[in-house]
């Protein structure tokens, strides 16, 4: 096995053998992206990092950054543009790659990059010493780096030359620099084919080959490329250029091509590729034939306006019930599913054969198709549902044959799930579940808010072979961390299993894992959990995977020891730099409404209209910004199906008033008395109604950088101004239970999955809703606001509504008193004992109004801004340390 590459920004990334693809984000590359190569030129860098965030944000595991344009001054703009996305937590979690044909931006870039990135490129171009010196650095920089198939004599276009360019410059590098072998990407050069040149015919096989030999060869080595360049012959025509670019990247990755540079426009599924079409462009890349450039020129007129039609084919309803039963899997297809599965029965000798053979090969497809990334995840859980009520109709008689025999067939093994106590929300893991379920995985799911004590009880008594916890809150790490010690205190032996949105790799390594002396594993997401339980469940590749796991765990848990953190400064140093205005010459806006309002049975279908989709793709873990999600070649086919029935369903859902939406907004007198502020209960400011605590950045800033608090933005009291907040609290999940039992009658986890996501929509969309209707009538600060949809998703309104539990205010037991300020439990809102709400499709937060209101990260605090905050709170309880405890860092000596 190959070591990974390890690359980070401020997440780890890891490119080992069983990591898919990495797609490298290519729009902040001037010379690849028009519209990022106008804004550096125009100054407009903050522009220009809202592409690297949209970059991010898309799914882009890798970020490459050129600036090399004549008309710029390349060193200084690559160093203001890496200075600035560090400085942008959810830009600068992803690793850089820098790239650039001149060394000395590369290195100006190298000395501003935070975390491990990657240099592209160096190579023998300008012979072995200048190679070996630009190898050093990089390696003193602590990067990874491209090595182009390029030396004295020019780049290499053929085998031959590829070879022997990179087995050079792989000996160079590793016996005379001592440069880490996984930190070696050879890019062995991908040039156009079927140009009409002969000697061009080879290009694609050359490579496929020299990638072959590389992976082979160069022990630990991974490869890249640009992809686009295969089909430059092909310009112009778009349906040709994205089946030469699918069929080339198939057989590439096949060969063990790692990463590249891929235009996702020109990028389609390789089985779902015109026959025809796929046979000629194949063809051209495997170069199998002396005629196959003129056949692909002579066909591909025919593909220049060539739309994609979809047709419902019924022939597959002529073929044997086995065949029936895998088609219909693949395809998620219910419709005569019960009699296909019926007339299985009868032909078998034993009910579970039908499970055991034809249900199981067609999900041992959908098992193939989703590893492979050519099948998505709402094809996947939609053959779950297939499956399900397939095996429904069986298991009478399965039981039936069991009672007289005793025998029945078995799973690959038992999982049990569950969201641990105190957090109610459960997509994610009811997806990991499906996935599981798929794959002939027993999935026992206890649920939301389960106990640690059921969840571990339930493990023993039905003698599970696999663990799992879910959770989103931050909350759950900590319960997560009293399940795995409990584990350990019985002596259970089970791997435990880590998922959902606040757990991460370093979490589970540094705070989960050390109170358990079993294998713990954190799962990032439903593509990863089959290949996780299936070698921890393997007699075969157990052992090798555990050690693999600890030992890379135990490597974070060193390099978390070692990292210094942010330098902090003395909470009253960070109070003394805190933002601040020309009080004197603001006047606050008073409220329309002072006081308290109730919305309830909101109209569903006027808060559609102020959905985000962005996030429903992603609960699909389909990557993309809408709406250009929907024409991806790569994902786009099944984008659009699952939108198609997200807004059918959304439809039923306001059309049957299958949810109730309740709001509650409370606007009132407040000031800020130092990092705290103070929601009044009458307009003469003597009752206090609750006191919002809030946390100070204390980590160091750069000159003329503000170490910001929340109560900055409310005027302070002692400047005797009559400034006001907000509160809300909104939900739109009232009543789903109903359906979801209805759901889970059915064996129908889609519509299930589907109906959670889309209330969570909805529940956003109410908050936006709300907000617009403070800004506008009962705060009416902006009462001439008039925004679309797009621009009050990109906030380009006046104020910010911040919410516990987010960077800004990271604390999620203010929603405590919040609830009791709001009376939500009047509107159905409620909060379990970690402080998540009730129904999960909730949202609930604060409102300020100050035009230079801003979002912002709290980040690491000091031990001092605890006890000021327990001294605040006037409690003598350790619950807030408890609570900040993986925020607390040691103050710099």
């Amino acid at each position: 096995m190959s070591h990974p590459t390890r690359l980070s920004g401020l997440e780890p990334l890891t490119i080992g053998d069983d990591s898919l693809f990495v797609n490298v984000g290519e729009r902040t590359n001037v010379t690849g992206s028009r519209a990022f190569a106008k804004l550096i030129l125009a100054g407009d860098y903050a522009g220009a990092v809202e592409i690297a965030r949209q970059q991010v944000q898309n799914g882009a595991q890798l970020i490459d950054v050129n600036m090399d344009e004549a008309m710029l001054d390349s060193k200084a703009a690559m160093m203001r543009f890496l200075q600035l996305i560090a400085g942008e937590p959810d830009i600068a979690r992803v690793p850089v790659m820098i790239d650039s044909s001149k060394w000395e931006v590369i290195e100006a870039g190298l000395k501003c990059v935070q975390g491990k990135g990657v240099v592209n490129s160096i190579s023998l171009k300008e012979g072995e010493s200048e190679f070996l010196r630009q190898a050093r650095l990089v390696r003193r920089y602590g990067a990874a780096a491209v090595v182009m198939a390029f030396d004295e004599t020019g780049q290499a276009d053929s085998l031959q030359r590829k070879v022997e360019i990179c087995e050079r410059a792989y000996r160079l590098l590793t016996e005379k620099t001592g440069f880490p072998p996984e930190d070696i990407i050879f890019d062995p050069n991908i040039f156009a084919i079927a140009t009409g040149i002969e000697e061009h015919n080879n290009y694609a096989v050359d490579f496929i080959a020299a990638t072959r030999w590389i992976r082979q060869h160069l022990l630990h080595a991974k490869v890249s490329g640009g992809v686009s360049n295969v089909s430059f012959s092909f310009r112009g025509n778009d349906p040709v250029r994205e089946a030469i670019h699918t069929v080339f990247l198939y057989h590439a990755i096949r060969a063990g091509m790692t990463m590249g540079i891929v235009n996702a426009g020109q990028l389609g599924v390789y089985d779902e590729l015109d026959p025809e079409l796929r046979e000629r462009a194949e063809d051209v890349v495997l170069n199998r034939r002396p005629d196959a450039t003129e056949r692909l020129v002579s066909f591909a007129d025919t593909y220049k306006t060539k739309a994609k039609v979809s047709s419902e084919d019924l022939a597959w309803r002529q073929r044997s019930v086995d065949e029936r039963l895998s088609h219909a899997l693949v395809k998620g297809i219910t419709t005569l599913i019960i009699e296909d599965t019926e007339e299985a029965r009868q032909k078998y000798p034993h009910p579970i054969e039908v499970i055991e053979g034809p249900l199981m090969a067609g999900m041992n497809i959908v098992g193939d198709l989703f590893g492979a990334g050519k099948m998505f995840l709402p094809q996947v859980v939609k053959s779950a549902r297939v499956m399900k009520q397939a095996v429904a109709h069986l298991v009478p008689y399965i039981e039936a044959e069991k009672a007289r025999s005793g025998n029945a067939g078995r799973p690959r093994g038992t999982v049990v799930m569950a969201t641990v106590k105190g957090d109610v929300h459960d997509i994610g893991k009811n997806i990991v579940g499906v996935v599981l379920q798929c794959n002939n995985f027993e999935v026992i799911d206890l649920g939301v808010m389960v106990p640690g004590q059921k969840i571990l009880d339930t493990a023993r008594d039905r003698n599970a072979d696999v663990v799992g916890l879910s959770g989103l809150i931050t909350p759950s790490l900590e319960e997560m961390g009293r399940v795995a010690a409990e584990m350990e205190r019985r002596g259970m032996l089970q791997p435990l299993l880590i998922g959902g949105a606040t757990t991460s790799r370093v979490h589970t390594a540094v705070k989960i894992a050390p109170n358990f002396s079993g294998v713990t594993v954190y799962v990032p997401d439903a593509s990863r959990a089959v290949g996780v339980v299936t070698q921890l469940l393997s007699a075969g590749s157990k052992s090798a995977y555990v050690a693999q796991v600890a030992a890379d765990y135990e490597r974070i848990r060193a390099q978390h020891a070692q990292k210094k953190g942010p330098t902090l400064i003395p909470l009253e140093a960070a109070r003394a730099n805190a933002w601040r205005t020309d009080w004197e010459h603001y006047a606050p806006s008073r409220p329309q409404l002072i006081g308290r309002r109730e919305f309830r049975n909101a109209d569903l279908g006027e808060l559609a209209q102020f959905i985000d989709w962005a996030p429903f793709f992603q609960t699909w873990e389909l990557a993309g910004r809408f709406p250009e999600i929907l024409d991806d070649p790569v994902v786009g086919e099944t984008a659009r199906a699952v939108y198609a029935e997200g807004q059918s369903m959304l439809k039923r859902v306001i059309d049957g008033r299958w949810l109730t939406a309740n709001g509650v907004v409370a606007l009132l007198p407040a000031n800020s008395v130092g990092d705290d502020i103070e929601f009044y209960a009458n307009e003469a400011r003597t009752r206090v109604a609750m006191t919002w605590r809030n946390l100070r950045q204390q980590n160091q800033r750069p000159t003329g950088k503000s170490n910001y608090c929340l109560a900055d933005f409310v005027a302070p009291k002692t400047s005797g101004l009559a400034d006001y907040a907000g509160a809300f609290a909104v939900t739109a999940g009232l009543g789903i239970e109903r359906k979801l039992a209805e759901f889970e009658a059915s064996k129908d986890d889609y519509s299930a999955i589907m109906l959670k996501a889309l209330a969570d929509r909805l529940a956003e969309a109410f908050a936006e809703w709300m907000h617009r209707k403070v800004r506008r009538e009962l705060w009416g600060y902006a009462s001439d606001e008039r925004l679309g949809n797009a621009e009050l998703i990109r906030e380009e309104y006046r104020g910010i509504r911040p919410a516990p539990g987010y960077p800004a205010c990271p604390d999620h037991a203010v929603k405590a008193e919040l609830f009791e300020l709001l009376e939500a439990s009047k509107i159905g809102m409620w909060l379990s004992e970690n402080y998540a709400m009730l129904p999960a499709a909730s949202v609930a937060g604060f409102y300020l109004a100050h035009p230079e209101a801003t979002y912002f990260a709290v980040g690491k605090i000091g031990e001092d801004q605890i006890e000021d905050f327990i001294r605040r709170s006037g409690r003598g309880d350790n619950a807030a340390r408890q609570r900040f405890a993986a925020t607390v860092q040691p103050m710099a000596s």
